[in-house]
């Protein structure tokens, strides 16, 4: 690529991006992207530091005073110690000076202390409320987002209000305090020269109207970008291995470029029309100076002002347009944060799991029967993953779900711990509808084995205490012994002490499986879930694990979804699932004496054993 082409590359999107913040502006929704409504909103959690946010706004109204009073000082000084030849009272004039810009420093540094511990409680509070309302949210929200995107809210789009409220909230109050004050102060001194100082406002509010208008959409886009971003790098990383198995190093390169490329043309375009306040700023100051120069000069011959006065207009000029060119010099860090506590408050205001609990029970020590009476179920309105689903698990017995991949087996674990509501039907615990018990309380009493084994980042006591966090170290082991991990964790460097890293890793698969068959042995829970939960642990191991677990699912009720179907011929119940139907049900013998789907299924797998 050419110099030539590599400096105009960035123009070559000028077009996709405008045309998308012109859109993304004609079509915002009020309600959930409101300027206004999100600053007082960020305003209401300042204000719970009320009587400190009160000082620093004192401090704040001292330090604008004192900005004021020195350039006027020294125009006075101009006239009676220069114009008039004048020794007497100059020691007291400049030590009078010296007081003042020593005051001006030291509110300065009080205001900036202060409003950085203020800053730092109301971010504290925003992501722990942030985090909270992640913990509330259903898991249909985490299925239809990514991961990376989500961290992007509660990492940088929090920072950004972090960075403005610690440099910016002191600036824009005092550049404004600051503007009223300078008008004040010059409309006292001569209003005709007051007069043509502010001419270059309507200039000033026609360009930085027309400049804001494009920014604050294109920061929004720049900050949905880097959410798509974090997000696919997120998810890239945790599939490292699919990814290389694959060999899809380089496409998965060339997506990232592609985004990354529309990060930097969207950062591109915000940052040139925001660069555009502070270089307009600058000429209007330049053309400031210049007409009060002159305009000053003719009142001065014609003795309507004093040259002391000139002076003083000359630095409240500066004065004047210095806090304009300091909120140009912030409104882009505003911008880019009010931007990300929209994306913010949107989770925040996410409707929370519990919406609907207000008249919700509490369970203890559940018996355990669970019926499915005519659930139908859809993810999407367009097409039933459930439809007219009915059967029944007696208290303490095991029910298998059998069938094949998409038929609706995960889907009946999803709606029985109620991280989704059936449409229509009921599900049934012990005769009542688990919509009108908590959340909380049902899962309470459900422990789930899965696939997938996840562990936290900790120790392996801490992992397996994770299922009751008030066990005792000897109920810790009791439930390691159980689930015959017991073994292999002694032989580690520091036994139930060993740290594991992220998910687990260092130990192998079964291993995982292990533990977390532990964890929910100490859990001792009234229903138990289970997905084949032995599918990563070798032969031996299985048999031990299988004994284990029929000690475990004795006097409780148990659901597993089988895929090897000899593991379920012990089954008080088996439904198979087809399409989101039930074509047949029953135990074991019976599914084989009809000679239907089940057995068809069974055969098969009995044949491929064989070879």
């Amino acid at each position: 690529m050419s110099l030539k082409q590599k400096l105009l590359e960035p123009f070559q999107y000028d077009k996709i991006d405008l045309n998308e913040a012109n859109q993304q502006s004609k079509h915002q929704k009020p309600k959930v992207r409101d300027w206004k409504g999100t600053i007082k909103r960020i305003w209401f959690y300042l204000w719970r530091e009320n009587w400190l946010l009160l000082t620093v706004m004192v401090l704040v109204l001292f330090s604008a005073a004192f900005s004021l009073l020195g350039p006027y000082l020294i125009g006075r000084g101009v006239d009676d110690f220069i114009v008039n030849e004048q020794q007497d009272g100059f020691s007291q004039f400049i030590l009078t000076l010296l007081i003042i810009y020593i005051a001006y420093s030291l509110t300065i540094f009080t205001q900036n202390f202060l409003m950085i511990g203020i800053a730092q409680n109301t971010v504290y509070r925003l992501r722990s409320q942030l985090f909270n309302q992640l913990h509330e949210l259903p898991i249909a929200f985490f299925d239809k987002r990514q991961f990376g995107e989500i961290m992007s809210r509660v990492t940088n789009d929090v920072d950004n209000v972090s960075n403005t409220l610690n440099q910016s909230f002191i600036q824009i109050v005092q550049s404004v305090l600051t503007l009223v004050g300078t008008v004040g102060v010059m409309l006292y001194l001569s209003p005709p020269l007051t007069l043509v100082t502010v001419t270059i406002v309507p200039l000033l509010v026609f360009g930085i109207k027309w400049i804001t208008s494009r920014t604050r959409p294109l920061f929004k886009i720049q900050q949905r970008r880097v959410g798509d971003l974090n997000g696919y790098v997120e998810e890239t990383l945790t599939g490292q291995p699919i990814v290389k198995t694959f060999s899809q190093e380089q496409r998965v390169i060339r997506e990232f470029e592609a985004k990354n490329d529309a990060v930097m043309h969207s950062s591109y375009w915000a940052s040139v029309f925001s660069g555009f306040i502070p270089k307009l700023l600058n000429m209007l100051n330049s053309f400031s100076f210049a007409l009060i120069a002159f305009v000053g000069s003719i009142f001065a011959l014609n003795g309507m002002v004093t040259v002391g006065t000139i002076v003083i207009f000359t630095e409240l000029a500066r004065q004047f347009t210095r806090p304009l060119n300091e909120l140009a010099n912030q409104f882009n860090q505003l911008l880019t944060a009010v931007a990300g506590a929209e994306r913010v408050f949107d989770i925040i205001d996410e409707e929370s799991e519990e919406r609907d609990e207000t008249d919700a029970i509490e369970i203890e020590d559940p018996n355990g029967e669970i019926t499915f009476d005519h659930v139908h179920f859809a993810y999407d309105e367009d097409k039933n993953v459930l439809d007219n689903v009915s059967f029944n698990v007696q208290a303490g017995s095991m029910a298998a779900l059998v069938g094949h991949t998409g038929a609706g087996k995960t889907t009946i674990i999803n709606l029985l711990s109620r991280f989704y509501d059936y449409d229509e039907g009921q599900i049934l615990l012990d005769g009542v509808d688990i919509k009108h018990i908590k959340r909380s309380s049902l899962r309470q009493h459900m422990g789930f084995v899965l696939q997938d084994a996840f562990l936290f980042r900790g120790t392996i006591r801490d992992n397996i205490r994770y299922g009751r966090l008030e066990a005792t170290d000897e109920e810790v082991v009791e439930a390691a012994k159980q689930a015959n991990a017991h073994d292999f964790i002694t032989k580690l460097p520091n036994g139930y002490d060993t740290m594991l890293d992220q998910d687990g890793s260092g130990i192998s698969q079964g291993q995982k499986q292990l533990l977390t068959i532990a964890r929910v042995i100490l859990s001792d829970p009234t229903i138990l879930i289970l997905d084949e939960a032995t599918s990563s642990i070798d032969t031996v191991t299985e048999v031990k694990i299988q004994q284990a677990m029929r000690d475990l699912m004795e006097g409780r009720t148990s659901i597993v979804i089988a895929h090897r179907l000899n593991t379920i011929r012990n089954a008080d119940h088996i439904v198979m699932f087809e399409n989101g139907h039930i074509i047949e049900q029953g135990t074991h013998d019976d599914l084989i004496q009809e000679n239907g789907h089940y057995a068809d299924l069974y055969a098969t797998q009995l044949d491929k054993q064989a070879q």
